[in-house]
């Protein structure tokens, strides 16, 4: 899994009727992949079980938004958000993905589980420019730290200029 893929610019679709699953544990690493994510991600689920869920990340992806959503789940608490990953292929794919913590009988955090089905299209194109400014932010500092920092500022501070939160901006999309 060593090998850079280069991206595409190629966008393939996935079934409205299908789910893509895949749970990992707390450092992120994939320990249950179905069918529908080996499929559109292109790996077999050998071939991605141990490894980083960021296999899949996509370079447009802003750093910012996995801040926000590691943030929340480590909390406790659930998160949705569009996201654009990568195949292997280096193909994209958009998804409209919901993440959990896994919890043991103590309520302790053990894992994350994340659903990610097919987005509304209105709202990823009106994510594209948003995302596209916020990697460029994060691109725009000498340090990955403040690039960061400055990005996930820029979005919270773009969330709640339209929405209280962030769940009502996603849900508003």
């Amino acid at each position: 899994m060593t090998k850079a893929i280069k991206p595409t610019n190629r966008e393939v679709f996935f079934d409205k009727d299908s789910f893509i699953v895949s749970k990992t544990d707390l450092k992120g690493r994939v320990t249950y992949a179905n069918k529908a994510f080996c499929d559109i991600a292109g790996y077999a689920e050998r071939e991605v079980l141990g490894q980083p869920h960021s296999i899949i990340r996509h370079p447009d992806m802003p750093r910012a938004v996995f801040k926000l959503l590691w943030d929340t789940i480590k909390e406790g608490r659930e998160v949705f958000a569009y996201v654009k990953n990568m195949a292997r292929s280096g193909d994209h794919y958009w998804v409209f993905a919901h993440v959990t913590p896994s919890f043991d009988a103590d309520r302790q955090i053990i894992g994350y589980h994340s659903n990610r089905r097919v987005p509304k299209r209105e709202a990823v194109d009106a994510l594209i420019p948003v995302y596209a400014e916020l990697v460029r932010i994060e691109n725009s500092h000498r340090n990955g730290k403040e690039g960061l920092a400055a990005s996930h500022q820029f979005l919270m501070n773009a969330v709640t200029a339209s929405k209280p939160s962030y769940d009502e901006f996603v849900f508003s999309l």
